[in-house]
């Protein structure tokens, strides 16, 4: 039964590398020029910082799922890596958080500040950022489900 539990930990883990290396990738390469009244118009994910905030929080959730694939789940490592993937699932959905409300803007514009939305001019580069944000999400989700898990897992031997 032990070997199960560390097997589905492991698997879940694995799942989130996949999830949040691939938000990373699919984020960092949205780029696309398009051309408006012959004049480029060029829209990467390095105009906006949020766009690199979501990159790099992704980034770290991808280095920090592999080395936990490592840690045993019995040693002292197994509660900082219960406290860290409460930390690690905070950041992804700050991330989230800022790539939704950037998206929207792009989306949809704001009226009231002036700004008219992008993505009917750059429909790759909107792609490319929903992709990542659906990723993101699913990564995020998947480190809810092990935090949740480690968290019973920790306390249950506690409570008798």
């Amino acid at each position: 039964m032990a070997k199960t539990k560390s097997l589905c930990i492991v698997l879940l883990r694995l799942l989130a590398l996949g999830a949040t290396t691939s938000a990373a990738v699919v984020m960092a390469t949205s780029r696309e020029t398009t051309f408006v009244l012959n004049l480029a118009f060029h829209a990467k994910f390095t105009d906006s910082p949020a766009f690199m905030y979501f990159l790099v929080t992704n980034g770290v959730a991808s280095i920090y799922s592999l080395l936990a694939v490592f840690v045993p789940s019995e040693s002292w490592l197994g509660h900082l890596v219960m406290a860290l993937d409460a930390v690690v699932s905070m950041l992804l959905t700050s991330g989230i958080s800022v790539v939704l409300a950037i998206g929207y803007v792009g989306k949809k514009g704001n009226p009231h500040a002036g700004w008219l939305p992008i993505c009917n001019r750059v429909p790759k580069f909107c792609d490319h950022v929903s992709g990542a944000t659906i990723a993101g999400v699913v990564g995020a989700a998947i480190y809810f489900v092990l935090h949740m898990y480690t968290l019973v897992r920790t306390i249950k031997p506690l409570l008798g």
